[in-house]
């Protein structure tokens, strides 16, 4: 007698016949799907070839225009650059001055034309940038106004300013570090290099240092400040050079200069001159 197989025996080789056929149709629909993307490749290979191609031939048959308009580019950048940070922006007077250059003590490059009693009157020299500078200044006015500039921190002598008509010669360029800015006039720390030498100096320090000026509070800019203090340290430091040194105002009388200040001031000596005066 044959036994029929139970159906829990049936139903479990049924389920081993499809697990054994789903890889062969995964595969099967994995490489239709490789099939379809080299295809695609194929077609766009060509295209893409073609359009890069096209450039190419383009770029060589017209470099002359190719390099134009990447020179306009980069000049009208330089140019965008230049105006929002004012580098070539020629300043007629103090107001024209951003806050910003003040608050962070930018240097400005100028040129004398004459000796006040605290400071200079400077024309302010800008940035010159090839090409793009008379462009800019072609259509601009021509006129030239003066920078009232002080030195910031010094209250000069008439000694120092003779001094300074002495070494600083009309014409002669100086670089103004901004300090502050009151009204029409700007506090700064002047420099100007040495004859002979590429090293620059600060006229704010040499004048106290040679003792023709006394330090003076910093118009302009809070006590309490960390700049306040950093300047006052540094000018300071200058004027106790020279009177250490007896140098300027500072400089002391020699016991013979003492001793003819003293008769000369005596009430007999003055009698005495009289006298021969009248005979």
């Amino acid at each position: 007698m044959v036994k029929l197989p139970s159906p829990e025996w049936a139903g479990l080789r049924m389920l081993r016949e499809n697990v054994n056929n789903m890889p062969q149709t995964s595969r099967e629909t994995e490489s239709e799907e490789e099939m379809r993307d080299r295809q695609q490749r194929k077609e766009e290979t060509p295209v893409s070839h073609n359009i890069v191609t096209l450039i190419s031939q383009f770029a060589d048959d017209n470099l002359t225009l190719v390099r134009n308009i990447s020179t306009g580019l980069a000049i009208a950048g330089v140019i965008v650059i230049a105006r929002s940070i004012k580098l070539i922006t020629k300043f007629q007077a103090a107001c024209d001055i951003p806050t910003r250059f003040i608050e962070r003590n930018v240097s400005l490059r100028g040129k004398v034309h004459s000796i006040t009693e605290k400071g200079f009157k400077v024309e302010h020299v800008p940035i010159y940038l090839p090409v793009i500078s008379p462009l800019l200044s072609k259509y601009k006015d021509v006129s030239t106004s003066l920078l009232l500039v002080h030195l910031a921190g010094v209250e000069l002598t008439p000694q120092g300013k003779l001094w300074l008509e002495k070494n600083v010669a009309p014409s002669q360029m100086v670089w103004l570090k901004l300090i502050s800015r009151e009204d029409d006039i700007l506090h700064c720390l002047v420099s100007q290099s040495r004859k002979g030498s590429l090293r620059s100096y600060c006229m704010n320090e040499e004048v106290l240092r040679l003792g023709l000026a006394r330090t003076a509070p910093v118009a302009g800019v809070l006590p309490d400040s960390r700049l306040y203090w950093r300047l006052h340290r540094r000018l300071h430091r200058a004027e106790v050079k020279a009177e250490r040194k007896g140098r300027g105002m500072w400089k002391e009388d020699t016991l013979w200069e003492r001793t003819s200040k003293a008769i000369r001031d005596n009430a007999v000596f003055r009698l005495l001159k009289r006298i021969f005066k009248r005979t």
